[in-house]
């Protein structure tokens, strides 16, 4: 059996007494770091051994994992946080299960893209989510542009490496629209802030961006 399990995006407390459960009774925990890991597996005194499981080495390992599950052991799924399989490698071992017809199932969590589009007070009944944006800036300029009149909420994960890139071309290519950019959620200095594209880029200049950011972009918003 392969679980997908959630583990909290940053507040370790946010794990449920399922997942728990399950960490402690697998065979094997694959990983994305499991340096990562470690930190909430010590925290529970969980012991289970771990092995990585990341995107350049998803194939190797990929094939490593599936001889371990045919062989009626029990492999758990994590990711650094949150749920696996959303913009992360987990996704290509669930599908390496499934094709192997090796029992999937799921210990629900959190997720940072639902979690912020909660704190967002943006519309959430009908939403989008695109995961991240691509690295080149002709590409992103490119992508951004799909969504020039879109009328629902979209939710973008970005790196504070390129946050400021990202915002000056939602700034130029939407013409400078409300954006929501949520960071640290659940921690200590968890921030959700609300201003125009050309207001946050002031804002992050000034104020070196800490932490993975999730986006939020509604038009309608500007419009309204």
């Amino acid at each position: 059996m392969l679980y997908i399990v959630s583990t909290p995006i940053g507040n370790l407390k946010d794990i449920t007494l399922r997942a728990l459960e399950i960490l402690k009774e697998v065979d094997l925990i694959a990983a994305e770091d499991t340096r990562h890991t470690k930190i909430l597996l010590d925290h529970y005194q969980i012991s289970t051994p771990t092995t990585s499981y990341f995107e350049h080495n998803q194939i190797q390992k990929g094939e490593y994992l599936l001889r371990f599950l045919k062989e009626e052991k029990k492999v758990a799924l994590v990711t650094d946080a949150g749920t696996p399989g959303i913009s992360d490698p987990g996704y290509a071992l669930i599908q390496l299960a499934k094709r192997n017809n090796i029992p999937v199932t799921v210990i629900p969590g959190p997720t940072a893209l639902i979690t912020a589009l909660s704190l967002s007070g943006l519309p959430a009944h009908n939403f989008i989510f695109e995961g991240f944006l691509p690295v080149k800036p002709i590409a992103r300029r490119k992508e951004l542009e799909k969504f020039k009149n879109e009328e629902r909420t979209v939710i973008f994960y970005e790196s504070p490496y390129r946050i400021l890139r990202t915002l000056k071309d939602i700034e130029e290519v939407l013409n400078d629209p409300i954006v929501v950019c949520a960071r640290e959620m659940t921690k200590k200095f968890e921030e959700v802030a609300k201003a125009k594209a050309s207001e946050l880029i002031k804002k992050f200049s000034l104020q070196k961006p800490k932490g993975e950011f999730v986006l939020l972009i509604h038009l309608k918003d500007l419009k309204d």
